[in-house]
Parts: C-alpha cells; sequence; structure tokens
C-alpha cells in the first residue's frame, strides 16, 4: 500500500505540477501573445479583447459576428445543442434573421451566410466568414458614411487564408475588423 501511494504522488506531482510548469514556460518562450490570451490592447493599452473570443456588437455601425447563445460569456462556454427541429432553435433562429433583415434591408433572406444565424460549437467564435461580413458593408458603409469599396478593401485586407493553406474557410476576425474600422475615422 506504500508503494502505491508513493507511486500516486510521484505521478501527482510530474503529471499535476512538473509538466503544466514546463508547458506553460515553453509556451510563454515560444509565443508569449498566444500564451496570454492573444490580448489585444488599444494604442493607450486598455485591454479591448482578445482575439479568440467574439464579442458583441450590437451597434449599427459595426460588424455583427455569430450568433452566441451564451452572451458571449467566457465563463462557461458551449451551445444548446438543440436540433433543427427544436422549437426554442426554430424561434430564435427567426427572430435572428428577422432582426438581421431589419438592420440590413438591402439584403435577401435567402443571401444571409449561414454562420450569421448559428453558433459555434463553444458560442464564442471571434470569426465570420468573408461572406459574412460582405454582406453586411451596405449598412456599416451608410452608418459611417464611407464608401462601400472602401469598406469592402477594409474586409479583404483582413480576411486570413484558410490555415496551412488547406484547412478551414477564408474568415474574419471581428473584432480586429471593427477596430480598424474606428481607425478610419
Amino acid at each position: 500500500m506504500l508503494k502505491n501511494l508513493r507511486l500516486v504522488l510521484v505521478l501527482l506531482v510530474i503529471s499535476g505540477v512538473a509538466y503544466p510548469l514546463l508547458m506553460t514556460g515553453l509556451a510563454q518562450l515560444m509565443m508569449p501573445a498566444k500564451a496570454e490570451g492573444s490580448l489585444i490592447k488599444n494604442e493607450s493599452g486598455e485591454l479591448i479583447g482578445s482575439a479568440m473570443i467574439g464579442q458583441s456588437f450590437k451597434e449599427p455601425g459595426y460588424f455583427q459576428g455569430r450568433v452566441s447563445s451564451i452572451e458571449y460569456d467566457a465563463a462557461g462556454s458551449g451551445s444548446p445543442n438543440f436540433s433543427p427541429s427544436n422549437e426554442k432553435m426554430i424561434d430564435r433562429t427567426r427572430k435572428d434573421i428577422s432582426n438581421f433583415l431589419k438592420e440590413n434591408p438591402t439584403i435577401d433572406k435567402a443571401d444571409i451566410p449561414s454562420d450569421l444565424m448559428t453558433n459555434s460549437g463553444s458560442g464564442l467564435d471571434p470569426n465570420i466568414s468573408r461572406n459574412g461580413a460582405k454582406v453586411q458593408v451596405p449598412r456599416i458603409a451608410q452608418e459611417r458614411e464611407l464608401s462601400e469599396k472602401t469598406v469592402y478593401l477594409l474586409v479583404e485586407k483582413y480576411t486570413s487564408s484558410r490555415s496551412l493553406g488547406i484547412f478551414g474557410e477564408p474568415r474574419i476576425n471581428v473584432l480586429e475588423l471593427n477596430m480598424a474600422l474606428d481607425e478610419l475615422k
């Protein structure tokens, strides 16, 4: 029994203390910004958010991200995992589509990209598709009194390509794009 207890304690120290400290130290050395949470700060050093966690943008002059059933509360990520036939999901989606069409009257219902009306697995996705950004350009250009061409160019500038050139789809970080919009003033 004493032998088993010693083994448990040794493994606890190795896997519960030494390994996490080693990995944290390596992460801090190799990629300190990511190890700290990919935090984004403004020119005065004030924390704006994280490039890895979505935020809610309700004002019409900003790009809006994906729907979040947890209201972007990073304390507990997740999705309600409703089936497509669930009445709560259907009602929420209809409401979201209706609100989106009111805010973007130049868009046809069939042209709304699905990523703007669906949760990500965590409810915290900071990115939208290129199409998700492009359908919002007319509203944002009008609200900010900018040409649509200027806003489209900004969308293209902030579009990230596929990971390693093959994984996923081109995407845009909503927080970074909205910060770039604010810098246009």
